[in-house]
């Protein structure tokens, strides 16, 4: 549910329960669409010709009586389980109702379409060569420079051009319209947009100009020249995760296929007497894909001029990324809009491993023991738990109606919601959307805002230590000096060799998961994303300055400008999330500037000091704990130091 738990560790243990791998033989004999006996065509009504009776009262009745023998006989053939045990069903619960009409036993299982085949029978490479010459043509021009010469900035909605379908019922108020449909089931709210409401599964979109406190925007201040870019993003749209902590789409799907013969579903529901789980696990989707594509095709856009500087010194890129499918698939995505295809010698794209043992400031948590103890690192679930009775009592109430002979829990109904986000990124589209309200909606965003401010952000005591790692390397390249002491995340074998690791470059790119982003916009202290915090669980706070949707959305992404200006004699920094433009004045002696610029070297002497106090070794193996819930807070993301 929520990306790369910290506590990811225990997905390893984990099975799948639709794995097909496992249940190949149970998946290949069950049905992918529910079966319907074929209609007959109707017989041409005759006339009624008036006539003596041929059949005396004693034929009719025994004709009757046959006729009720024969359809009893039928149905204990054909259907037992509505005759067994008959007298110990009768209902006690919303659990013993028996439905009239059943759910086929198909409901609720795994459908996959394995794509491509393992082995095609019509495939012959050498026949289908990439490149057979005569390209013509091919004189290049100059780079394009969006955020220095154009007169706007573009922005991104989050939908990539529409790929993403919304329920019918959500239109209006996702164009902003008024009338009886704008929002769902009786609310009117103008702003209300479906796709901005999920949390880390939302899309990523351009935030609006202020969102962080600042009227400025993320083109270039006057005066000012970019000099260089570190670029921070997240993976694109993917399948749910093995493990999940609350809620979970493939654990409602196990619920509901266990049992379809008690269970039958109506009205708003009704679609679920026909639905089978359609979601892979963790892989990118279709989506995702163009995600990373656009937002490769984005960047060269506004910074390919950058490039000019790796022309002037013979050398390429170095981009970096980890070892899990979804992140490898998302920077060569990025590469292929960044670089076009072929982009091989254009760049070279560093391989982290994420894997236990292995030191990495893009996982982090692979390395900190007590960033994978749930009791630290999944701080949220006890708010999240009490948040979901409230915001969807409701929602259960009503839709518990409809699914009758099921157990319907508060837990399942945040896993439909959790449906609506994974089929609609995955598939296009999805029915669960159309079952909550807009008010519902905002309680399911935060929910998960709840979850990762606790979990992975500034109410989480392992957030800055699991951050600081990167925090050195921003600094070394900052510097153009190469890291001292490797005392946290970093990895000594890659960072100390300037071929894996490089320095002066004026473009980097690094790609990773919500949860450290989280952890690093802790680490840097970013405090006007937390000055609301900590967050409640029983209600939502009024402009609160912490939203996932809008942080750490999918793709999320953040740039680190360099600038030299003419207004101010230093180099300058900024920090820009998902296009807004970030205050830095929580990092000591950066000013209150109208643009967010701090002097480079005032922000990196913070981030020094930044580094120098925080204790990997207490932080991440020291045995220390603390109590659940409201009873310890932070709100800088730090463990409760020993005295």
């Amino acid at each position: 549910m929520f990306g790369r738990s910290n506590a990811e560790d225990a997905s390893d243990e984990v099975l799948n329960p639709y794995d097909t791998s496992q249940h190949a033989e149970r998946e290949a004999l069950l049905p992918t669409s529910r079966e319907t006996e074929p209609s007959l065509p109707l017989e041409k009504p005759r006339l009624a010709v008036c006539s003596k009776s041929q059949f005396s009262i004693l034929h009719i009745s025994a004709a009757f009586l046959t006729g009720v023998i024969a359809c009893v006989l039928f149905q204990v053939v054909i259907y037992p389980s509505c005759f067994t045990g008959f007298a110990h069903r009768i209902q006690q619960s919303n659990d013993d109702v028996i439905a009239t009409a059943l759910a086929p036993p198909y409901v609720g299982s795994t459908e996959a379409h394995h794509f491509p085949p393992t082995k095609p029978t019509n495939a012959y490479p050498s026949l289908f060569p990439t490149n057979v010459g005569h390209a013509g043509g091919t004189p290049t021009g100059a780079e394009p420079a969006v955020i220095a010469t154009a007169p706007s900035y573009p922005i991104q909605k989050g939908q990539c051009s529409d790929k993403l379908i919304s329920p019918e019922s959500f239109e209006p108020a996702l164009s902003g319209g008024k009338g009886p449909e704008a929002g769902v089931k009786g609310k009117k709210s103008k702003g209300f947009n479906l796709l901005r409401s999920w949390g880390n599964l939302s899309p990523w979109y351009s935030v609006d100009r202020g969102t962080f406190g600042l009227d400025s925007g993320p083109e270039i201040p006057e005066t000012c020249r970019i000099t260089g870019l570190h670029f921070l993003h997240r993976h694109g749209a993917r399948y749910p995760t093995a493990w999940t902590s609350y809620g979970g789409p493939a654990k409602f799907a196990t619920k509901i296929h266990k049992n379809p013969e008690k269970w039958n579903a109506s009205g708003d529901l009704d679609f679920l007497n026909d639905w089978t789980y359609k979601l892979g696990e963790e892989l990118l989707t279709p989506f995702g894909r163009q995600q990373l594509f656009d937002l490769g095709v984005s960047l060269r856009m506004k910074y390919g001029f950058l490039l000019q500087n790796f022309t002037e010194s013979d050398t390429i890129p170095v981009f970096r990324t980890e070892s899990q499918d979804r992140m490898l698939a998302s920077a060569l995505n990025f590469a292929i809009g960044f670089f076009g295809y072929p982009y091989e010698g254009q760049y070279q794209q560093s391989i982290t491993i994420e894997a236990d043992g292995f030191n990495n400031t893009l996982a982090p948590y692979k390395t900190c023991p007590n960033a994978n103890d749930g009791s630290k690192s999944d701080r949220g679930r006890w708010y999240l738990d009490r948040w979901a009775t409230h915001y969807l009592r409701d929602a259960q109430r009503r839709l518990i109606t409809q699914l009758r002979g099921f157990h319907l829990t508060i837990e399942d109904v945040f896993a439909m919601q959790q449906m609506c986000a994974y089929e609609t990124v995955a598939l296009g589209y999805s029915k669960f959307c159309e079952l909550f309200t807009e008010d519902e909606w905002e309680g399911f965003n935060y929910g998960l805002d709840l979850t990762f401010w606790y979990n992975s952000a500034f109410g989480s005591p392992t957030a800055r230590v699991q951050g600081i790692g990167y925090i050195q390397e921003l600094v070394s390249r900052l510097t153009h000096t190469p890291i001292a002491t490797h005392n946290s995340s970093t990895n000594g074998t890659l960072t100390d060799n300037p071929i894996t690791f490089p320095l002066g470059q004026s473009l980097y790119v690094d790609a990773t998961h919500e949860v450290v982003v989280l952890n690093i916009l802790t680490a840097l202290n970013l405090t006007t994303l937390a000055k609301t915090g900590p967050l409640p669980y029983t209600h939502i706070p009024k402009h609160r300055s912490f939203r996932v949707a809008e942080i750490a959305p999918f793709a999320t992404n953040v740039q680190f400008q360099l600038l030299a200006c003419a207004s101010v004699p230093d180099p300058q920094i900024r920090i820009i999330v998902n296009d807004g433009v970030v205050p830095l004045t929580g990092i000591r002696g950066c000013p209150d500037q109208d643009d967010g610029m701090c002097p480079v070297d005032v922000f990196v002497a913070a981030q020094k000091e930044i580094i120098q106090k925080t204790d990997w070794v207490y932080d991440c193996h020291g045995n220390w704990t603390i109590p659940e819930g409201t009873k310890w807070e932070t709100v800088t993301g730090d463990s409760p130091k020993a005295l």
